[in-house]
C-alpha cells in the first residue's frame, strides 16, 4: 500500500512498522544462502547466528531452534555455507529484519563444484581467463606487493626465498584474512590499495594449503573481477600445486605454492652471475676465434700482395729492359755509334746544303761528342 503523508500529516512510526511487518509476513518461507559469519551456541531452546553473503556485505540475523541446529552432522561450524529454510520477520520494537528459520544444510562439496563450474563458464564467456589478456611479470621488480595471511608461513615462504635470490627486492606487505567470510573483503581491498601505488610492479596473493572449503574465498566471483581489473601483474599462490581455485585461472602467472611464486617473481643473483660469466667466457672465445682469424686473414692477405706486388715489379722491370733495347735501337745515338754524325746549323738538323749559307757554322755531333766547321763552298 501507498501511504499518503505530508509535512503537516506524518505517518506515526508505529504505523510504518505494521505496514513493514505486514508486508515482509506475507513473503511466507523461503530457502536462503549464505555464509555462518558467527555462531555462538548457548543453553536455551533458540539459537542465534547471523548468515552473510558470500559476495556483498551484507548479514542477517538468524534464529533456529537448538533442535533443528543439533539434527545437522557434522555440526555447523562459523564460516561455512549454508541455506536456511526461514520465515523473514521484522521485529518493530526493535526496527530489525531477521530470519526464523525451521531447517539448516550444509552446502556439500557438489553443490559448491557445480556453483563454481557455473561460474567458471561465465568468466570464460567473459573473455577473463583468456592468455591475450594477461600481462607479463618485470624482469626484475623494484617493489613487489603481498597479500597474506597475518603471522602466516606463506609469508615466510615468498619473502624469505625472495629475498635469498635476490637480497635487494622490496617489499609492501599486507596481512588479512585469507579464509572465512572476513577474506574476499580484506583480500579485495588489500589488492585495491596496493594496485593504487605507483611504485609497485607486481602482486602476489599467498596462501598455504587447506580444504576445499578454505579456499572457496579465491574463487569468489567479486575478487576475481577485482583481480581481472588491476593495472599491475597478480600471481596467484594459493594451496598447494593440486589446488586450482579461480584466481589461479584470472591471474597472469600461477605459482604452485607460496615458495615457487618467490622463484618466478624475481631472479637467482647467483644464477645471473653464472650466466653472466658464461656469456663473458663466450663473448672473448668468439672475440678470439675472431680475431685470430682475422690475423689470419691479414697474413694470407700480406702474402698474396707482397707476391703480387713482386710479381708486377719483375714483369715491369722486364717490360723497361724490352722498353729500353727498343728505345736504344731506335736512338740516334745508336746510329751515332755506327759512324753516322747529325749536323746542324742555327740549331736545326741539316737535310739539305741549301738550307746552309756559304761561311755558315755547322755544329756536327758524333758518338763521342761534337765538331764545328765552316761551309767554305757549295758541292753538288
Amino acid at each position: 500500500m501507498t501511504l499518503q503523508t505530508s509535512p503537516e500529516e506524518p505517518a506515526p512510526l508505529r504505523q510504518v512498522a505494521r505496514i513493514l511487518n505486514d508486508y515482509i509476513g506475507r513473503l511466507g518461507s523461503i530457502w536462503v544462502e549464505g555464509q555462518i559469519a558467527q555462531l555462538r551456541r548457548r543453553p536455551g531452546a533458540q539459537q542465534y547466528l547471523t548468515l552473510r553473503d558470500t559476495d556483498e556485505q551484507f548479514s542477517v540475523s538468524v534464529v533456529i531452534s537448538a533442535t533443528a541446529l543439533d539434527a545437522v552432522t557434522p555440526a555447523i561450524e562459523e564460516g561455512q555455507r549454508v541455506v536456511v529454510f526461514a520465515k523473514p520477520e521484522y521485529w518493530a520494537s526493535q526496527g530489525t529484519l531477521h530470519l526464523r528459520a525451521r531447517e539448516i544444510r550444509p552446502v556439500g562439496v557438489g553443490t559448491l563444484l557445480e556453483q563454481l563450474e557455473r561460474l567458471k563458464q561465465v568468466l570464460t564467456a567473459e573473455g577473463l581467463f583468456s592468455p591475450d589478456r594477461k600481462k607479463p611479470l618485470p624482469f626484475l621488480p623494484q617493489r613487489i606487493g603481498l597479500i597474506c595471511g597475518r603471522a602466516a608461513a606463506a609469508k615466510d615462504d615468498v619473502l624469505v626465498n625472495s629475498r635469498l635470490r635476490w637480497p635487494g627486492v622490496s617489499f609492501e606487505v599486507r596481512e588479512v584474512a585469507v579464509q572465512g567470510v572476513a577474506c574476499v573483503t580484506e583480500v579485495t581491498e588489500a589488492l585495491a590499495e596496493l594496485d593504487a601505488l605507483a611504485d609497485i610492479d607486481v602482486i602476489v596473493i599467498a596462501r598455504g594449503g587447506g580444504s576445499f572449503e578454505d579456499l572457496l574465498p579465491f574463487s569468489n566471483e567479486a575478487l576475481i573481477r577485482a583481480v581481472s581489473k588491476c593495472r599491475t601483474p597478480v600471481v596467484s599462490a594459493i594451496g598447494h600445486e593440486q589446488d586450482s581455485p579461480l584466481l589461479d585461472l584470472v591471474a597472469d602467472l600461477r605459482a604452485s605454492t607460496p615458495t615457487d611464486a618467490a622463484k618466478r617473481i624475481v631472479p637467482d643473483v647467483g644464477e645471473e652471475s653464472r650466466a653472466i660469466a658464461q656469456l663473458q667466457q663466450r663473448a672473448h672465445r668468439v672475440v678470439s676465434n675472431r680475431v685470430e682469424q682475422d690475423t689470419r686473414f691479414i697474413d694470407e692477405s700480406r702474402r698474396r700482395i707482397r707476391s703480387t706486388i713482386t710479381s708486377r715489379v719483375q714483369h715491369g722491370l722486364v717490360e723497361i729492359d724490352q722498353l729500353s733495347a727498343r728505345v736504344r735501337a731506335l736512338s740516334p745515338a745508336a746510329t751515332l755509334d755506327r759512324g753516322y754524325a747529325v749536323v746542324q746549323h742555327a740549331g736545326s738538323v741539316v737535310r739539305d746544303p741549301q738550307e746552309v749559307p756559304m761561311l755558315g757554322e755547322l755544329r756536327i755531333r758524333v758518338a763521342r761528342g761534337e765538331l764545328t766547321a765552316t761551309r767554305t763552298k757549295e758541292e753538288s
